[in-house]
């Protein structure tokens, strides 16, 4: 994990597009100060996750698909990165040398998931309206 410019960059596109109506990419990238290719890269993902909505056409552009203040930081992030992992140990599918055949499992992986508990329990503390306000 740790954050990543990309999911950085996710919330600004976020931020952007709070309290409007529908704005294009370019619209977007000049609020932002995000390259293009990069906003559309991240407006693809949030697309996926439901998080924005896309419009084709000579009027196109994107809009929020969900209300900010139903909307956390953990929220973007995992549309972003859905394996937000402090560290690879943490992904389900890890198979650790330290664990399983005889061996006691390893003390360092039980604090490190307590460690991404606590991370995620704070990235959904509080909403997005809340956070953009205090900006």
């Amino acid at each position: 994990m740790f954050i990543t410019r990309e999911c950085d960059y996710a919330v600004r596109v976020i931020r952007a597009l709070a309290g409007e109506a529908r704005l294009s990419v370019s619209e977007i990238c000049e609020k932002e100060m995000i390259t293009a290719p990069f906003a559309y890269k991240i407006l693809k993902k949030l697309q996926k996750a439901k998080i924005v909505k896309g419009y084709r056409g000579v009027h196109g552009g994107y809009s929020l698909n969900e209300d900010v203040s139903q909307l956390t930081l953990y929220d973007v992030y995992h549309a972003i990165d859905p394996e937000m992992f402090i560290i690879e140990c943490m992904h389900p599918g890890y198979s650790c040398v330290r664990d399983g055949e005889g061996r006691d499992s390893c003390a360092v992986h039980q604090e490190l998931e307590e460690i991404q508990s606590e991370v995620w329990k704070l990235l959904q503390r509080k909403n997005l309206e809340e956070l953009l306000k205090e900006n």
